[in-house]
């Protein structure tokens, strides 16, 4: 299998809206990631956006694949840092490097930048996303919080 990775840019509103389907189906949660579509102007917006890099895998324009990091600017340093948000990849594709790709091209993006690390987090007992981390980078045990906004 042959496949690109792209990343997204404003006038990509139909791999916009193919990722968010990818990542309901993947995460099977279509109450966050498909009940209530943004607009198209929200997307433009969105994608316009430096600080968000969205990037997709496509496999003869369809997206099997996608990521969405969010790059960080730090105080203490003049550096920044990015965090994956979102990492899947379509069923049907994976075991195909296609996880590995998009993470190795958002390293592409981070090194120009001058980020210092990527990270990201992964669930317990989701063994293989802890699989393609621990292959990728070193693994920090942590606790994550949920705070609601007030």
């Amino acid at each position: 299998m042959t496949f690109t990775v792209h990343r997204l840019a404003p006038g990509d509103i139909a791999h916009f809206r193919a990722l968010n389907a990818m990542f309901a189906k993947a995460f099977e949660d279509p109450e966050h990631y498909a009940a209530k579509p943004p607009s198209d102007a929200y997307a433009v917006k969105v994608l316009s956006k430096d600080s968000i890099i969205p990037l997709v895998a496509l496999n003869d324009g369809q997206v099997i694949g996608g990521l969405v990091a969010y790059e960080l600017d730090k105080l203490e340093q003049e550096r920044s840092e990015i965090y994956i948000y979102d990492l899947a990849v379509d069923d049907a594709h994976r075991r195909q490097g296609v996880a590995t790709a998009l993470i190795s091209r958002l390293g592409e993006i981070a090194s120009s930048r001058g980020a210092w690390v990527i990270y990201v987090q992964a669930d317990y007992g989701d063994e293989p996303a802890i699989a393609l981390y621990t292959k990728l980078g070193r693994r920090e045990d942590v606790m994550h919080f949920d705070i609601d906004p007030r």
